[in-house]
């Protein structure tokens, strides 16, 4: 291992152009198998779920390790999401309501 501002440890460089390779892979092989398949109703419904499925997968455990203050923030986001139609603005209500609940010892 050299020294230096740019120096790095050859088993670090291979395992990172390992990791992108096997990504890169994954990601051009979906396409490549969603253009070979045909896409039916129930394969288009299923490719218009899936963001939602991400999202809440994503979701789920953070309210869970964060306790009732943060499933409030997230029904206050969901709330203004509904009735505002604007991420951005939801995404503002959420913190102020997290700002909120945090200073009312929650």
């Amino acid at each position: 291992m050299t020294e230096g501002l740019f120096s790095a440890d050859m088993m670090f460089v291979t395992a990172v152009f390992g990791m992108v390779a096997v990504t890169y892979s994954l990601r051009a092989g979906g396409y490549w198998i969603m253009g070979r398949l045909p896409i039916t109703d129930r394969v288009r419904r299923g490719l218009e779920a899936l963001p939602g499925a991400i999202i809440v997968s994503t979701i789920f455990p953070i309210v869970l390790k964060g306790g009732v203050a943060v499933a409030l923030c997230l029904v206050v986001a969901a709330v203004a999401q509904i009735k505002l139609r604007k991420e951005y603005v939801a995404v503002f209500f959420a913190v102020g309501a997290a700002a909120a609940l945090r200073a009312a010892g929650l």
